[in-house]
């Protein structure tokens, strides 16, 4: 079972870490946005919506329905669980600081 979590830490640390690379590539384009909307723009987000999916889904599925494939269904459906809850630890934990940073508690 600790195999299970290790590999669960991994893929969620790495999602976390996908999704913070793709938050700051946007964030330092803010500058760069053209002054009015073209069909790139948009093709542009919807493109990086894709990928961005794509990667995540695999970094979430992608050992678990290995797993499921091979026969292991008990030890897939668990590192399922245990990414998404580590993942929504992680979002927890984020929103938290958020509000801390902004003194709403």
């Amino acid at each position: 079972m600790t195999k299970v979590i290790i590999r669960a830490l991994i893929d969620a640390i790495g999602t976390v870490a996908y999704v913070v690379l793709v938050a700051s590539f946007m964030f330092s384009l803010q500058g760069l946005s053209p002054k009015e909307d073209t069909i790139f723009v948009i093709a542009s987000m919807l493109l990086l919506f894709v990928c961005s999916a794509a990667i995540t889904g695999f970094l979430v599925f992608g050992k678990p329905i290995m797993l499921y494939i091979d026969g292991k269904k008990k030890e897939a459906v668990s590192l399922l669980v245990y990414t998404i809850g580590i993942l929504f630890l992680i979002t927890l934990i984020i929103f938290f600081l958020l509000i801390a940073s902004n003194n709403l508690f």
